[in-house]
């Protein structure tokens, strides 16, 4: 009975199948899961039971060799391009993602370079706003991508970044996410039955949190489904705060047993409690934190990067501009005046009985939604008043007089009596800031903390500014994942009417607001540093080309304790600059690194009066002090790279002339055409209805739009003229989203259906023979493929060389480079194939026949070799695994028995949970980091000198 193995090539119903997993049952009966490779069977997967299926493994020895008659070797060079294109990168090294769609820097391949060089590739990407984590992201994935690993994708993230992220990651990667919004869910529903799960439908998806979170169904169907990435954006919001779970976090403790990659992003990784980002860590790696509250930065270290813009700003020269910022003063009105003065003497009995608790007064939240403006804080007041006359039946409680007293002063605010408004429009006119509403790339994002002062500003500027329909935009959480995202898109692209976006705080988190707007105002100042970060970060990031302009609007007032909180609002802005500047995290100020918490040490000092001075001491002190917490973080984030390492990937042909070569072969039945673009590299394709249909079941329909009326499709291989083409798109008055011009690189999803194709040219048990007349006399070279993978199937060994043998004795194993040099295949392009097709070469067939068994063995002996390095390189890392394991098993149970001593029952339960949890550990070390000495071997092509091999 034959001994079946993981990696195994076998022949089952005349199709090809890769041995995933061998399970021998106890009758001795091999139950094989296979992945298919033939063409008709590619990628699908299936069980089959060696006992009652033909199982034929495929004997590389038994190769039939085809003598290649055509043009210059093409069906060889083709046959052997399809092939090695599809090899599996085995080191840690960057292959592809330096050469993405994108102004490239070595900061931004540091995640990818971390992530490769742990046996998971699990890290939460935790950079300051503005850098990049998006792209950063991108490259991992394209890294996984070509190692065989990114097959199936999920990304996780908020309702108004999926177009974002789904057009970042399609025209800067050709990474193709179907995007899953309420639309998209609705349409897959009336398609597939009531039990079918959709996660199955595509493979590379986009969904909100919000709909997985929501939706029962869809969290059901998560749990039988896996994938090979797992992305969760805004990752921040799914740590666990305090003992409580969140429908977030559970969501994203499900997810991450879905996976062996996970890549989260969050410019905000933590609340300053070790708990809560424990939980994170934990996510990533279960094993690495016991005690949540009690952990090194060991423990941690490689699970997550985190940078700030001075750390990376010398490598930002000439992308990063420096920011332009003012705050614009004006003098309170008398009604306002009025307003504040009611305000100050304001006692409310109310916040007199909660003061002997916890929490922010009410009078206090009156005075932030004051800060915001009128409407927001009457709407607080109607709010309140509703309450308290549901609560008391007279009408002269003394809180009810004084609220109705405070909201008739507020009516009075009318926009001609409210300054900062009035403010707002004298800057929006005037010559100094010089905004000029009728271009199309100067648009203005307005940040307001309140949705009534939103829809108050969305309203008056609409009248006052004359503002026709379109022209203004407004954007909350309160809106559909459709609306929001139409709205951020639009106001992203040149050919939409949008000139002004009034915003809530829900815009201020990832939205890339930068493509055709350089200004933004702060209407309110937030009581959080944090908030401040996010906002001037949509504007103020990586890939802005005009100077950020930001404005701060601040009332001036008479009333001395209005003043005096309004100062301390003004400290926050002037410390949160020179923090980025000098520290990188402004959060380090307030010592607390979770908004409601900033907001509640502002707030505890305007309750208290403390003075503008202390206020800022207090800051100061903060960043003196010493952070145990923070000192953790920045230990376990240093950068673990000294530079990323970058392989140049060398192939027989570029991108484009494979390609063109392809086309030009499939084209012989005239079903494809193909031509080259004359002003930039790349090609013109003809689309046949096969090609179309791959696609079209591939690519997201945001991109198939683009093409689906045309019969061609345009790729470029020049990545400036790519970026700038989607530019172009944003800023060109057109109804295209996506760039008619594809990025054209190894990932792009062409080159899967070509590779398909073109591993046809030669049957599965067919090997070409190229009979060269320029190989010196007597040499016979055989191209071949070797790879040892491990228990999961994926290759932890893969050695493309040559055995070049002479006058039929084996001489010596070379590089594939040396032997292609060797036989000079490099210049095809001079290389006539002078073959006389009446002579057939069969002595020189036979010939290369008879020593294929040989080459075999001498293949075997060869990659015994590369065989033995992986040991000698990776035992010491599987016992270090192991042990660390074994250490860490100690620690947690070490930890579980004294949080559990007085419940037994419980302690039982964590027990037999960490039981588990380590043994499926050490089975994930041995199944992925172990390989068993027995390669699998392909011979690719032949290559022979004409005469024979002329045995001595």
């Amino acid at each position: 009975m034959v001994d079946f193995a993981p990696g195994m090539r076998v022949i089952i119903r005349d199709e090809e199948w890769m041995i995933k997993k061998a399970e021998k049952n106890t009758m001795g009966v091999y139950a094989l899961h296979c992945t298919g490779v033939s063409s008709l069977v590619k990628d699908r997967n299936a069980i089959f039971m060696a006992d009652i299926e033909e199982v034929i493994p495929v004997d590389p020895a038994k190769m039939k060799l085809v003598v290649d008659e055509s043009p210059k070797y093409r069906d060889t060079l083709l046959y052997l391009e399809s092939q090695w294109r599809q090899r599996t990168p085995t080191d840690n090294n960057i292959h592809v993602g330096n050469k993405a769609a994108m102004d490239t820097m070595n900061y931004q391949l540091e995640p990818a370079q971390v992530a490769l060089e742990r046996p998971r590739q699990r890290i939460l990407i935790a950079d300051a706003v503005g850098l990049g984590k998006t792209l950063e992201a991108g490259i991992l994935m394209s890294e996984l991508i070509i190692r065989g690993k990114g097959k199936r994708i999920l990304v996780v993230t908020g309702k108004s970044m999926m177009t974002q992220f789904q057009k970042e990651m399609w025209n800067r990667f050709t990474i193709p996410l179907v995007r899953l919004d309420s639309n998209k869910i609705r349409q897959i529903r009336a398609k597939l039955p009531s039990n079918y799960n959709p996660f199955f439908y595509y493979d590379k998806t986009i969904i909100s949190v919000d709909t997985l979170k929501n939706d029962v169904a869809y969290r059901k169907h998560l749990e039988s489904a896996t994938w090979d990435i797992i992305v969760i954006d805004e990752a921040q919001s799914v740590a666990t705060r305090g003992e409580r779970n969140s429908q977030r976090s559970k969501l994203a403790d499900l997810l991450a047993n879905r996976s062996d990659t996970m890549i989260m992003l969050s410019a905000t990784p933590h609340d300053g409690k070790a708990r809560s980002f424990a939980s994170l860590m934990n996510m990533l790696d279960p094993t690495a934190v016991a005690n949540p509250d009690d952990y090194t930065a060991e423990d941690i270290k490689g699970l997550f990067v985190r940078r700030f813009k001075k750390d990376v700003k010398n490598q930002m020269s000439g992308v990063v501009l420096e920011r332009h910022l003012a705050e614009e003063s004006c003098q309170a009105t008398a009604e306002e005046e009025a307003v504040y003065d009611i305000f100050t003497a304001l006692k409310l009995d109310m916040d007199i009985e909660s003061k002997r608790g916890k929490g922010q007064l009410f009078k206090t939240a009156l005075e932030k939604a004051l800060f915001s403006s009128p409407a927001a804080c009457m709407k607080n007041v109607e709010a309140r008043l509703k309450k308290l006359r549901k609560k008391y039946a007279d009408d002269e409680i003394k809180d009810i007089r004084s609220l109705e007293n405070l909201y008739g002063a507020l009516e009075k605010v009318t926009a001609k009596e409210f300054s900062r408004y009035q403010k707002l429009l004298e800057l929006l006119g005037s010559k100094e800031y010089n905004w000029n509403r009728r271009a199309d790339d100067d648009r203005i994002v307005i940040f307001t903390e309140r949705i009534d002062t939103m829809e108050y500003l969305y309203k008056n500027l609409s009248s006052d500014l004359k503002l026709k329909a379109g022209e203004i935009e407004k954007i909350s959480g309160a809106m559909s994942d459709d609306e929001q995202q139409r709205i951020v898109e639009n106001f992203g692209r040149a050919k939409a009417k949008v000139r002004i976006l009034v915003a809530s705080d829900v815009a201020s988190e990832g939205l890339n607001l930068h493509y055709m707007s350089h200004r933004m105002i702060h209407f309110d100042l937030p009581w959080s540093l944090m908030v401040f970060q996010q906002r001037n970060g949509r504007i103020d990031r990586y890939g802005q080309t005009q100077q950020p302009d930001i404005r701060y609007l601040v009332t001036e007032t008479e009333n001395e304790k209005i003043k005096g909180d309004m100062r301390l609002l003004e400290i926050l802005i002037e410390k949160h600059e020179q923090a980025e500047k000098n520290i990188g995290d402004p959060a380090t100020l307030l010592g607390k690194f979770a908004e409601e918490e900033e907001e509640a040490v502002v707030a505890g000092a305007i309750e208290d009066g403390q003075s503008a001075d202390d206020f800022g001491k207090m800051m100061e002190d903060n960043i003196a002090a010493f952070n145990p917490l923070e000192a953790l973080f920045a230990a376990a984030a240093a950068p673990q790279v000294e530079k990323p390492k970058v392989s140049e990937e060398e192939t027989l042909y570029s991108d484009t002339e494979y390609l063109f070569q392809a086309m030009k072969y499939f084209n012989q039945n005239e079903e494809h055409s193909v031509q080259k673009l004359e002003s930039v590299k790349g090609l013109e394709i003809g689309l046949s209805e096969d090609m179309r249909h791959r696609l079209s079941a591939t690519l997201p329909k945001e991109v198939v739009d683009v093409f689906k009326d045309r019969s061609y499709l345009r790729l470029v291989s020049d990545r400036e003229y790519c970026m700038n083409e989607v530019k172009r798109c944003q800023k060109e008055k057109t109804e295209q989203i996506y760039p008619e011009a594809q990025y054209l690189w190894p990932l792009h999803p062409i080159f899967d259906w070509v590779n398909d194709k073109a591993s046809l040219i030669f049957s599965r048990d067919e090997a070409p023979l190229g009979v060269l007349s320029d190989l010196p006399e007597g040499n016979t070279i055989f191209l071949m493929n070797g790879s040892f993978p491990n228990q999961k199937s994926t290759s932890l060994v893969d050695e493309w060389f040559g055995l070049r043998y002479e006058k039929g004795k084996f001489v010596e194993a070379m590089s594939l480079k040396e032997a292609l040099s060797y036989g000079k295949l490099r210049s095809s392009k001079e290389l006539p194939n002078t073959i006389d097709r009446d002579n057939h070469y069969s002595q020189e067939k036979e010939a290369c026949q008879a020593l294929l068994p040989d080459a075999v063995e001498q293949a075997k002996e060869y990659l015994a070799g590369f065989y033995e390095k992986y040991q000698e390189k990776t035992q010491p890392q599987i016992d270090e695994e192991l042990n660390k394991l074994a250490e860490l098993e100690l620690r947690h149970k070490d930890y579980k028995r004294i949080k559990f001593q007085h419940s037994e029952r419980k302690l039982k339960e964590e027990m037999r949970r960490l039981e588990d949890l380590f043994t499926y550990f050490n089975q994930w070390v041995e199944e992925t980091m172990t390989i068993e000495n027995s390669p699998y071997i392909r011979v690719i092509a032949v290559l022979t000198a004409k005469g024979g091999t002329q045995r001595g």
